[in-house]
């Protein structure tokens, strides 16, 4: 269940982006299975071509860091690390990490996708890694912004038969993409420099509200 907070900070992101607010009721389906994924030990994969891979990349790196909020290491955290002094002087040790949410961009793995494209098929770059890091409850977004890329939906089905929870990030056309979708999140566009934008307001929206969910509270306790 969306947060009445988390709700607010959803609305408010995409106040000035009126033509997505008709993605606010998907946005809020993605959130729940991402927040559940993270709340059980589960991980996010990503992937897509092109731009597409680096708005996998690009949504990788907000939700291993801080975003908007500060991140310090919860107590368990310490706990489990034995509170290490650091290590060097002048060093901060382990207090200078932030808490991460996991997850893996499926588009960086030079060595192992040209193997893959040479050994077996272009087809199989991100299907081959959904099978070898993937596992039940974790969640897979593709992004594809015409919804028909062959290698995203094939990881897509993949993903959806080994058990993980799939979203998808497309154009209005949606394509072959949404029958391997738990979650379709389209851009109303039609053309693909436009649907590339959309998404990087549609992910960070999704990244803040992830980041609210999981840290936010912990902000408001320390303040």
């Amino acid at each position: 269940m969306v947060s009445k907070r988390v709700r607010c900070s959803m609305h408010d992101r995409l106040l000035s982006h009126q033509h997505l607010q008709g993605c606010e009721t998907v946005l809020a389906e993605a959130f729940e299975l991402l927040a559940n994924c993270f709340e059980s030990g589960g991980k996010l994969l990503i992937c897509g071509n092109g731009g597409s891979a680096s708005d996998a990349e690009h949504m990788v790196g907000e939700l291993m860091k801080g975003f908007r909020l500060k991140r310090p290491l919860r107590e368990s955290q310490w706990n489990r690390l034995g509170r290490r002094l650091p290590p060097l002087p002048g060093s901060r040790g382990f207090g200078m990490l932030q808490s991460a949410l996991p997850a893996i961009s499926l588009v960086s793995q030079t060595s192992l996708i040209s193997a893959i494209m040479n050994d077996i098929s272009a087809e199989a770059v991100y299907a081959q890694q959904v099978l070898g890091y993937g596992a039940e409850g974790d969640v897979l977004i593709g992004i594809s912004t015409s919804g028909s890329a062959e290698n995203v939906c094939f990881a897509m089905e993949l993903g959806q038969a080994m058990g993980l929870r799939t979203i998808a990030l497309t154009g209005a056309a949606q394509g072959r993409i949404r029958l391997f979708s738990d979650v379709v999140i389209a851009s109303p566009s039609v053309i693909t420099d436009e649907i590339q934008e959309d998404h990087v307001r549609l992910y960070h929206t999704l990244c803040m509200m992830l980041e609210e969910e999981f840290f936010g509270q912990e902000m408001e306790t320390e303040g």
